[in-house]
């Protein structure tokens, strides 16, 4: 999906692109932690766009 995809998503278009994203990682045995959570619901609601949920996940576990 491009960014301007990402950027003129609808809320539930978002919702389905933060539930695909957190299924495929518990299908890899990853967990979703409350404050990724909290940055996807802010995605989700338009907030943020998806280059600072990215930047977020980066900074929250070192990927600087």
């Amino acid at each position: 999906m491009t960014d301007t995809t990402h950027a003129t998503a609808t809320r539930a278009e978002r919702a389905r692109i933060v539930e695909d994203a957190a299924h495929s990682g518990e299908m890899e045995g990853l967990h979703v932690d409350a404050d990724t959570r909290a940055d996807a619901d802010e995605y989700v609601a338009g907030r943020i766009d998806s280059h600072e949920l990215v930047a977020r996940a980066r900074a929250r576990y070192g990927l600087g």
